[in-house]
């Protein structure tokens, strides 16, 4: 990773969401709008970025680059870390314009999250783009352990055991972010607020996992934009600084159930790496945005992070702990629970905003450090630390 701060956002882009049978746009078209978008907010021209790095299996680079007149691409990269590869991005994006590699390099990705992908087909061959490829097609798929709610189920229910972790501590996850999504115009969940005794009573999916520990399907795009810190100083909007970035995987990445260490994920290790390169704690944090696919793994993540000791997240959770005003603010835009399935791409965007002090109702007073992660297939782990 570059010298602290040396790489900054400079401009974050998002399209409207929507659960519907179809958004009207393609998912190249929603990805295009995005990325525009956050190109605009940086006060640059398309023509000036010169790096893309998509979302793996949802797009090229030099499509991409065709579609938006980049005409000097000059780096191209994809990460295959799933819902971990846009924070990944983000550090690789640091390295490209400190290095000289790329000046502006730009960070997208959308689907027709719901609308195009309601019906899935397992290939009979090898298929890399299903975690845990062919272990998960030979050994998981055959027993019906088919979907990320089965999988991640394994994780919760071991956590359930191990540390008496409860469903009423899943459920104030699921609580929070829907309550952070009251406070946001945009999020698909505004204007629908949720109980625990909602939650208790949505139907169960895959135990633990009840329909509110699932994040939502959803149609949309979402981009930002990385370029040097000198360079930042001369755009549109005031720079937020990456201050640290991490990246790293579980042992064995492919597989859940045989693992040594059961609980320690690709966070783990990646999270001690940022903040030792930021020069910072997890207690500096104002606040995190942290990738919630299920609502396990967040405390998950919140452990493996640094923010409490193992088998505490559960309680740290509980009494408004992750809610705004409470001892860590986490995913204040809503997250992929209550906000929108923008791949992690949103929880870069939020963290943005929170760091400009833009905002609103949602706003973190005087945030200066916060965190985003990502989460990917079997626990593939990825981290950033950006300051104002």
């Amino acid at each position: 990773m570059t010298a602290t701060g040396q790489a900054c956002i400079v401009g974050i882009g998002e399209t409207a969401y929507c659960r519907k049978p179809g958004s009207g746009l393609s998912q190249m078209a929603l990805q295009l709008k995005a990325a525009l978008a956050a190109i605009a907010d940086a006060g640059l021209k398309a023509s000036q970025i010169d790096g893309i790095m998509p979302f793996p299996n949802l797009g090229k680079a030099e499509a991409l680059a065709a579609n938006l007149g980049c005409a000097d691409l000059r780096f191209a990269a994809t990460i295959n870390m799933g819902g971990a590869a846009p924070v990944a991005s983000l550090r690789m994006a640091a390295m490209a314009v400190t290095s000289g590699a790329a000046d502006y390099v730009l960070v997208p990705g959308g689907w027709n999250g719901y609308s195009g992908e309601r019906v899935r087909e397992t290939s009979a061959g090898d298929d890399d783009s299903i975690p845990g490829a062919q272990i998960a097609r030979d050994y998981y798929m055959p027993y019906g352990y088919t979907a990320p709610p089965q999988w991640y189920a394994l994780m919760a229910r071991r956590h359930m055991h191990e540390f008496g972790t409860t469903a009423e501590q899943l459920g104030a996850v699921a609580l929070a972010m829907r309550g952070h999504a009251q406070l946001n115009p945009a999020a698909m969940m505004c204007g629908k607020p949720m109980t625990m005794a909602d939650y208790l009573a949505s139907p169960m999916i895959s135990d633990p996992y009840r329909l509110l520990d699932c994040c939502l399907e959803t149609d949309g795009a979402a981009a930002f934009v990385v370029t040097s810190a000198e360079r930042a100083r001369d755009l549109a909007q005031r720079p937020v600084k990456v201050l640290g970035a991490a990246a790293g995987q579980p042992y064995p990445a492919d597989e859940i159930t045989n693992r040594r260490e059961f609980h320690r994920i690709g966070l783990t290790s990646a999270a001690a790496e940022a903040f030792r390169q930021a020069g910072v704690t997890p207690g500096d944090a104002d606040f995190a945005e942290i990738y919630d696919c299920f609502t396990f793994e967040v405390i998950q993540q919140i452990e493996e992070a640094g923010f409490c000791a193992r088998g505490e997240g559960g309680a740290f959770v509980e009494n408004g702990g992750i809610s705004l005003g409470g001892r860590l603010p986490v995913n204040t835009h809503g997250g992929l629970l209550s906000h929108a399935h923008s791949l992690g791409l949103g929880h870069v965007v939020e963290a943005v905003r929170q760091l400009r002090g833009v905002a609103g109702a949602r706003q973190v007073k005087d945030a200066e450090i916060g965190v985003v992660t990502g989460w990917g297939d079997f626990g593939d782990g990825s981290i950033a630390i950006l300051g104002r």
